[in-house]
């Protein structure tokens, strides 16, 4: 990692910016937010983004301890919106993997999202757009994020659930 000095104006800008971006990540949640918590809304996204995850991958991807992130998938497999599977290579390995109500979750919230954030730019010179778009790309890459248009395909049917899947383990 680069140790670069950090300009604290920037931090303020981000932090500024980031309050706005978080309530209209809220907000796009629309009816899903009365089911699905913002940290259960990142774990789909991470899954919809990056394809199928060991847990212990998910929760490095996530920042929090393996088993925080084991309570958040099985409330997930309750709702359908994820699958927990034994890894095909590793057969301890336990993955996990986004299904159709899981990523359609994402996607009606990244359109709302779409929406909300068109409208905030809409009040900017259209000048000042693409510069906006430069650095939000660049702090996105920074931080590890996948560009939507490199997102897997989505599941495109219901994935068969054995006796495992059903009860939520393993």
């Amino acid at each position: 990692m680069d140790d670069h000095r950090v300009d604290e104006a920037a931090v303020d800008a981000v932090l500024t910016a980031s309050r706005s971006l978080v309530a209209r990540a809220t907000m796009s949640l629309g009816a899903a937010a009365e089911d699905t918590t913002i940290a259960q809304y990142r774990a789909l996204v991470v899954l919809a983004s990056r394809g199928p995850q060991r847990m212990v991958d998910l929760a490095a991807a996530l920042a929090v301890t393996p088993s925080t992130a084991g309570r958040m998938c099985d409330r997930l497999v309750r709702k359908r919106m994820i699958r927990r599977h034994r890894d095909r290579a590793d057969r301890r390995a336990v993955r996990v993997s986004i299904m159709p109500a899981g990523r359609q979750v994402v996607d009606q919230a990244t359109a709302r999202r779409r929406a909300l954030i068109a409208g905030i730019l809409a009040k900017l010179p259209p000048r000042q757009q693409p510069a906006v778009a430069n650095a939000l790309q660049a702090f996105a890459r920074a931080a590890g994020e996948v560009p939507d248009s490199l997102w897997p395909a989505p599941p495109a049917e219901p994935q068969p659930s054995g006796p495992a899947q059903a009860k939520g383990r393993p």
